[in-house]
């Protein structure tokens, strides 16, 4: 089956596509597959649970961090050691980033398939007055005419 094998490198493995990077003030509701880089201003721990209850359980810690870029910022819930990465004034490239929604409102989270990696400090700064994460949004379902 060689007509199969995507085009890749000389070492025969897939080709990986090239990031695009995208900026936070093009994020939308229900996509994915994103990668920005971004500037933590924030991060409040709002959930800690773990050890002292099991030993055989993994610690579970959960962080809302404000992030953001020169056009926007947004919450991103950060997730065990992710946690650890979000410090404010660190810049992180967020790959694979989606957006999930809560109580109506956007939130960029990185999953398993994902990843945050910690990078050289941005020379922007954050634009906090446009933060996507405060725009309400309704479920409207759509019924299409017949």
């Amino acid at each position: 089956m060689e007509g199969t094998m995507q085009q890749g490198s000389a070492s025969g493995k897939p080709g990986l596509r090239k990031p695009v990077f995208i900026k936070v003030d093009q994020l939308k509701p229900g996509t994915n597959g994103h990668t920005l880089i971004v500037k933590v201003i924030s991060s409040d721990m709002v959930l800690q649970k773990g050890r002292s209850v099991s030993h055989h359980l993994r610690q579970t810690r959960i962080a809302e961090c404000l992030v953001g870029d020169q056009t926007g910022a947004i919450v991103f819930t950060a997730r065990n050691e992710q946690v650890d990465l979000m410090k404010p004034g660190t810049t992180v490239i967020l790959r694979n980033a989606k957006i999930d929604m809560f109580k109506g409102s956007m939130r960029l989270a990185v999953d398993k398939w994902g990843r945050v990696e910690a990078t050289d400090p941005a020379n922007f700064i954050v634009k906090e007055d446009n933060n996507l994460s405060l725009v309400e949004y309704e479920l409207v379902n759509v019924v299409a005419d017949e």
